[in-house]
C-alpha cells in the first residue's frame, strides 16, 4: 500500500517552530503537508506552542494538519481553520458520548471549511470505539504514545488496532503517530497505514531529508 510521510513539529514557542520550518525546507516541497501538535496541558501533561494567528503570518506554504490536543477543541478549531489548517484531528476521549454536540460542531465547521475531520484515540482506548464514528470521519489517528510529548517510545499494541481498522475500512485514511521510526514506521505501514507522522526521528535527525526519504521509501 502507498503511504504519506508527514513531519511533525512539536515545540514549546515560535522560535522553535521557525527553526523547524527552516529545516523543512530543505526537503519538503511547497504544498506538501505539515503536522502541528497543539498540546493545552489539559488533555496532555505538557503545553506546545499553539497560536493560529502566528502560524497564519509565518506563510510557511505548506498544506497544515493540525492535531488538537485539547479538552475541549471546539472551542479552537474556527481559529485553526481561518489560519488555513487543512485537516483537523480531534481526540475521541475529549469528545465523549456525554458531548456529542462538540462533536457535530467540529463536524459541520469541518465541512463548511472544506477541512478534513480525523478522529484520534489513546494508545490505551478500546479501537472499537471508532467504529461508530467511521462514516462522520475522514479518517483516523491511531496514537502509539501518550499524547504531548514528542520523542516517546513506539507502543506495539497499536499494530493491532491499524490492522483491525484497515481489514475492517479498506479504503479509510488511517494515520500512525507518536514513536516512529524505519522500524516502526514499516510495521505500521504493513498493518495497513497509509499516513506516517513522525517528529523527532526526522527533525531531530543528522539528516533531516535523508530521514525523511527512509520513511517514504519503506
Amino acid at each position: 500500500m502507498a503511504h504519506a510521510v508527514i513531519p511533525a513539529i512539536n515545540c514549546e514557542n515560535l522560535e522553535c517552530v521557525k527553526d523547524t520550518l527552516d529545516l523543512a525546507h530543505e526537503f519538503l516541497p511547497e504544498g506538501g503537508w505539515i503536522h502541528l501538535d497543539v498540546a493545552d496541558a489539559r488533555f496532555t501533561y505538557n503545553r506546545t506552542w499553539g497560536n493560529p494567528e502566528e502560524w497564519k503570518a509565518l506563510r510557511c506554504g505548506y498544506r497544515l494538519e493540525a492535531h488538537l490536543m485539547a479538552e475541549e477543541p471546539e472551542k479552537v478549531i474556527d481559529s485553526w481553520l481561518d489560519a488555513g489548517a487543512e485537516r483537523l484531528i480531534v481526540h475521541l476521549e475529549t469528545l465523549s458520548l456525554n458531548r456529542p454536540e462538540a462533536m457535530e460542531y467540529i463536524l459541520r465547521e469541518c465541512k463548511k471549511r472544506n477541512a478534513e475531520a480525523f478522529l484520534a484515540i489513546n494508545p490505551e482506548t478500546p479501537v472499537e470505539r471508532l467504529y461508530a464514528f467511521a462514516n462522520k470521519f475522514s479518517g483516523f489517528q491511531t496514537l502509539a504514545v501518550h499524547p504531548g510529548l514528542a520523542g516517546q517510545k513506539f507502543y506495539p499494541l497499536v499494530i493491532d488496532k491499524i490492522r483491525a481498522l484497515r481489514e475492517k475500512y479498506p479504503k479509510m485514511q488511517i494515520e500512525a503517530d507518536g514513536g516512529i521510526n524505519a522500524e516502526t514506521g514499516k510495521r505500521a505501514k504493513d498493518a495497513g497505514a497509509n499516513i506516517l507522522v513522525a517528529a523527532s526521528y526526522v527533525f531531530g535527525a543528522m539528516n533531516p531529508k535523508g530521514a525523511y526519504q527512509e520513511l517514504l521509501h519503506l
